[in-house]
């Protein structure tokens, strides 16, 4: 039996390496698009669950994967594709509330656990000259929103509610939890 983590995110290879459980990394190729016409706390879901699927395994292999978006205004925020891009996600984000969302599933041979944690944050007014250093730094190009709250972005978020590994991509107390109900005998040695 192995644990495999289906992203390549170091975000996540680091969260879950919290729980001390050995694992290896492989990645997804799949198409991330959302559908508009859909909620993106489904959707986000969804995606997710594409990931884990897409993963080749053995009998008896655990896959978690993870896909994080954030919202703000009606709008899904995903990765930037350009500079100018996470410079327009962060002129939307400045002042105003918005909801991190990230879908996990773990799939098991029986079953496909699958659930969307939320976390919402408020950002502070941020000036153009804030935003653009921040964007020049290149810390927002691979980050849902184009922010990374573990990094320079954390002097943006003046109020949190939920949870803050959400944020960096990983819900750890959640998905503990759904590993204790999903995959006892891996989890029976953590407690």
């Amino acid at each position: 039996m192995q644990l495999i983590l289906a992203s390549q995110s170091p975000r996540r290879k680091e969260l879950l390496g919290l729980f001390h459980i050995p694992f290896t990394v492989r990645v997804a190729d799949i198409d991330e698009a959302m559908d508009p016409a859909k909620a993106p706390f489904d959707e986000v879901a969804r995606v997710s669950c594409l990931k884990a699927q897409a993963i080749p395994r053995q009998p008896g292999d655990v896959v978690i994967a993870a896909d994080t978006i954030v919202v703000c205004c009606d709008r899904v925020l995903g990765k930037p594709h350009s500079e100018e891009e996470a410079v327009q996600m962060l002129q939307l984000l400045s002042g105003r509330d918005h909801q991190v969302m990230t879908g996990v599933t773990v799939l098991t041979d029986g079953q496909c656990h699958t659930f969307t944690d939320v976390t919402d944050i408020h950002f502070r007014p941020l000036s153009e000259k804030e935003i653009r250093r921040y964007v020049a730094s290149g810390e927002p190009m691979d980050k849902a929103g184009a922010y990374g709250i573990q990094g320079g972005a954390a002097l943006f978020a003046e109020k949190m509610v939920g949870d803050y590994y959400n944020v960096m991509g990983l819900p750890v107390c959640r998905l503990w939890q759904v590993l204790q109900q999903a995959v006892p005998e891996i989890m029976e040695e953590m407690r």
